[in-house]
């Protein structure tokens, strides 16, 4: 019998929607990688007037998602590009690299949060309808974790909650950070890069639900992330 495989994909984004940095990593079902890509886009990245990388005007100076972090995020990009970390590539050559992965290893396509990185990818040109099998891992690690004992408990420990919204509702967090932490027992922040964040974070992941749970049950597991159902005061009680 063939070897299955998984082709995990993540991206960094910009203001208007399009993928500047775009990884992909195929692995077998113990998260033993095979193949992996690591591209800047030529025409989106490259063109920061344009294009220019995601950032919050109203995030403050220290924080990652600020105008600030955004010119630290560059300069983190532009080392990669010296030291071989990443390359410029156009389009073209993610959809050749995308195909070529498809005809060796025929891989399930997953990320976390894929019908974000589907909308980025499809916005830029990248083209993911060619995978004929595919799920969320967001949904797959929100199904298996998110309510159990175990990771309510490591949250806590952790103070993993998000900030309150202005209809005061409180929810913990779910994200690829919180749940890689908890899987590999540590406490590490993401540096959102994107072959970084499949690496660290998504691929223990894909090998820890792969472990307990089947492919068919991944990919026809309707369990949708809900932030309804991870409300604090659903879940911890004060003492």
């Amino acid at each position: 019998m063939a070897k299955q495989h998984f082709i995990i994909i993540d991206t960094e984004t910009t203001q208007d929607g399009k993928v500047a940095d775009f990884a992909a990593v195929v692995c077998d079902r113990k998260g033993a990688v095979v193949n992996q890509c690591a591209i800047l886009i030529n025409g989106v990245f490259t063109d920061p007037v344009s294009h220019p990388l995601f950032f919050d005007s109203k995030a403050e100076p220290e924080a990652l998602w600020s105008k600030a972090g955004q010119d630290r995020r560059y300069a983190t990009y532009n080392a990669m590009l010296l030291n071989g970390g990443r390359m410029i590539a156009s389009v073209a050559a993610v959809n050749s690299w995308i195909s070529k992965a498809i005809a060796q290893y025929n891989p399930i396509l997953t990320a976390y949060n894929l019908p974000f990185d589907l909308d980025k990818c499809t916005k830029t040109g990248i083209n993911l309808s060619v995978f004929s099998k595919r799920f969320c891992l967001w949904d797959s690690a929100y199904s298996l974790l998110a309510q159990s004992k175990g990771y309510r408990q490591f949250v806590l420990d952790n103070h993993l909650f998000n900030a309150r919204t202005e209809n005061g509702n409180l929810t913990y967090q779910v994200k690829a950070e919180t749940v890689g932490n908890y899987i590999n027992g540590g406490t590490s922040k993401e540096p959102h890069t994107a072959l970084e964040d499949i690496i660290f974070y998504e691929l223990p992941i894909l090998a820890y639900i792969l472990k307990r749970k089947s492919v068919k049950w991944c990919v026809e597991n309707p369990s949708r992330y809900n932030w309804r159902a991870v409300q604090v005061r659903d879940w911890f009680k004060p003492k």
